[in-house]
């Protein structure tokens, strides 16, 4: 890493073709080990041969495993192993290369930090967010429980910074450390700066000398990054999760976010596995790289969508539009629980629809389904054969519309609760 360089590495510049091949060539290398050295995907990838993963349509081919898969295998062999299966390290079994430390993430579950530096990548983002060796970073993300503080930190150490490690609340103690210590970044979620700057204005106080911002951990809006400019605050996101580590990260082009380089990223139609043509929202499903704790084809409930063309400042990797929301829709109906994955069995059995999106009305106690359903040409009878499905999959009554391909929002909804409660 050259401190005066613009990019973090060569691997952000690469041809893309390399890139993918490179990617590829890892992937079937990554699952064998994970069948080899994990009980957990050793079950859920049986009968899978590592060596006919040369392809993304192969890989569309495994199955999805999502947060909650990862809680029923750790609650069911808690005793055994509190990571589940899932991870090839651990304090018991596996001494000679245990965790270093154990995380809990949100949701409960607990996931290991391994040796390696810079475990959890984030130094890419650090480093696109302007931070440079010999710089003190304050680091404002939890040290306790969850994995964030950690992965800020051991991110900055790799790029040279020297941390404080603030931690959470104790907004005074804080900002008096920043006066004191007058750091050259913040590392943190944009709310708690924007909390620590109110509070510098209200003592009359300024911090001159914080110049640049690594958030996370929530939305950062337009109009925060405006009034931390005008504070002479330079601050960029990045999109990380307590499973997988970094994602993506934003650049100097403000152009949506840039894919990290060890992740391999889908984006599926909530519900299903199935990869959505690049610009359609849908969920960002991630298979890491990660020899420690291999996630193989992880739903991480989030939304987005792939951004055409390359990033401005020449990295060449994929962009994505950066954090649009949950795509875990389910909602309950009547009584009933109805989920994203019943909307997508309704148009599994009905090829001629195109795409849809399930909509819930009325007031309360006075629910109304309503399928919103895409189609060229629709056949006589199209409709109240799809009800007819809809009410054998739901077990409840629904209407549908059936409309023009390109009419339904782009913006991964799958079910849309528009249920009146006043």
């Amino acid at each position: 890493m050259n401190d005066s360089a613009e990019f973090y590495d060569a691997l952000e510049t690469r041809d893309p073709q390399q890139r993918e091949e490179a990617l590829l060539q890892a992937l079937p290398k990554q699952v064998a080990h994970a069948q080899r050295s994990t009980t957990a995907w050793a079950r859920r990838l049986a009968g899978i041969d590592p060596r006919e993963l040369t392809s993304r349509a192969a890989l569309a081919r495994l199955p999805v495993t999502r947060k909650h898969d990862l809680a029923e295998e750790q609650k069911a062999h808690r005793a055994s192993d509190p990571f589940g299966g899932f991870a090839a390290i651990g304090w018991r079994a596996m001494r000679a290369s245990g965790a270093l430390r154990v995380f809990q993430s949100p949701g409960g579950l607990y996931e290991p930090e391994g040796g390696m530096p810079d475990y959890w990548r984030i130094a890419r983002a650090v480093y696109a967010a302007g931070f440079r060796r010999g710089d003190l970073a304050h680091n404002s993300f939890s040290y306790h429980l969850t994995p964030a503080g950690s992965m800020m930190e051991t991110g900055a150490h790799a790029v040279g910074c020297t941390v404080f490690p603030g931690g959470v609340g104790n907004t005074e103690l804080q900002l008096q450390a920043m006066l004191d210590l007058r750091p050259d970044g913040y590392l943190g979620t944009p709310s708690f700066l924007k909390i620590l700057l109110d509070k510098a204005d209200a003592m009359g106080r300024a911090l001159p000398h914080l110049r640049k911002a690594l958030v996370s951990g929530e939305a950062f809006p337009p109009s925060l990054r405006q009034a931390f400019a005008a504070r002479g605050i330079d601050g960029y996101q990045c999109y990380a999760t307590a499973d997988v580590g970094l994602i993506a990260y934003e650049t100097a082009a403000r152009e949506g976010l840039v894919l990290d380089e060890q992740v391999i990223v889908e984006i599926v139609r909530p519900g299903t596995g199935d990869p959505v043509p690049d610009g359609e929202v849908g969920e960002v499903v991630v298979t890491t790289l990660n020899p420690d704790y291999p996630l193989v084809r992880f739903g991480t409930g989030d939304l987005s969508a792939v951004l055409p063309g390359r990033c401005p400042t020449g990295r060449t990797n994929t962009r994505i539009r950066g954090w649009m929301g949950r795509a875990d829709q389910t909602t309950k109906v009547r009584g009933m629980f109805v989920h994203p994955s019943q909307v997508a069995d309704v148009l599994a059995r009905h090829p001629e629809l195109r795409r849809a999106r399930l909509v819930v009305s009325g007031a309360v106690a006075q629910d109304r389904m309503t399928l919103h359903a895409e189609v060229e040409g629709a056949p006589e009878g199209l409709a109240l054969r799809v009800a007819e499905t809809v009410r054998e999959i739901t077990k409840l009554r629904c209407e549908v519309q059936l409309v023009s391909p390109g009419t339904l929002p782009n913006d991964g909804k799958v079910i849309e609760d528009a249920r009146r409660y006043d």
